[in-house]
């Protein structure tokens, strides 16, 4: 059943991630995140209460509330930096760059008690050597052409070895979704449960960002048009993502369940390459290739 729920995960995070690449780039990451947030929540909340899940009240202690939070904070530095590289970089690289936080997770698990064997350990070692080639860029931004040119241009027109525009920031997603995904599955799912701390999440995350926009006007420049749909589509189906992954964390191992649904980054570059045309160099598309084979061998 973990299997089935990573899998879940891996496909709806990939269908949100696609979809947010085209809402960054018309209202930019800060707002499709706090608004993406509020159609989750409301969504969640719906679902919750008519699943009967409130009717036990909100007696879950300082403590639960507590560990929520951080996990929410931790949301917002995460998904705002992979939202931002999708803004500004490269959806084929950022995607899988980003979907490498299992290796962390799953150290981290190890080191709270959980049991990994020999095979996994190597694939932790793949997943590492994939994302800094993967990351890496050895062609001349004239080389990187693709059919959205401003995307494609890199940081410098040289042919040396540099950082893609955005990997960095997805690295940084990497990382905190990886210490995230941990602390879930360790220090919140136990205490309040699955949906519950995704609601939570929602909740403080939509709340922080609104205030943080309020003095910038963010808050209050809502956006016009068809925008609304693609970021009901962001919130719903990363919300339904989002609850698959907890749902694994609570019945299943978290390293198993983190490295399954991570594999929202080849639903991303999948979806990429047919309608974007992103092209990626061979080193990139070897990186890319040790991040997944890592992935698959560390839920062995």
């Amino acid at each position: 059943m973990e299997i089935i729920l990573g899998l879940t995960a891996a496909f709806g995070w990939g269908v949100a991630d696609f979809s947010a690449r085209f809402a960054t780039r018309r209202i930019g990451a800060y707002r499709t995140l706090m608004l993406m947030q509020l159609f989750g929540f409301v969504g969640l909340t719906l679902y919750l209460e008519q699943t009967g899940t409130f009717s036990h009240g909100f007696s879950w202690g300082w403590r639960a509330w507590t560990f929520a939070i951080v996990a929410g904070l931790l949301n917002i530095v995460s998904s705002l930096s992979l939202y931002r590289a999708f803004e500004v970089g490269m959806m084929s690289i950022a995607a899988p760059v980003s979907s490498a936080y299992p290796a962390l997770t799953v150290g981290l698990a190890l080191l709270s008690g959980e049991q990994i064997h020999a095979l996994r350990a190597v694939g932790l070692a793949l997943t590492f050597v994939g994302m800094i080639l993967a990351a890496l860029s050895f062609a001349r931004d004239s080389d990187r052409s693709s059919s959205d040119p401003p995307v494609a241009a890199q940081v410098e027109n040289t042919s040396s070895a540099h950082l893609s525009k955005g990997a960095g920031l997805a690295i940084i997603a990497a990382i905190g979704f990886g210490v995230m995904f941990w602390w879930l599955g360790f220090h919140v799912i136990p205490l309040i449960g699955s949906g519950v701390s995704v609601w939570v999440i929602r909740l403080t995350s939509f709340l922080v960002l609104a205030l943080i926009g309020i003095p910038t006007g963010k808050t209050f420049r809502l956006p016009r048009g068809p925008v609304w749909l693609l970021l009901a589509v962001i919130g719903l189906t990363d919300t339904t993502a989002f609850v698959a992954n907890n749902v694994g964390l609570r019945m299943g191992h978290v390293a198993v369940v983190s490295v399954i649904a991570s594999l929202y980054g080849a639903v991303t570059v999948l979806l990429s390459w047919i309608f974007l045309r992103e092209r990626i160099e061979r080193s990139q598309w070897l990186g890319i290739f040790l991040i997944f084979a890592g992935i698959v061998l560390v839920s062995l």
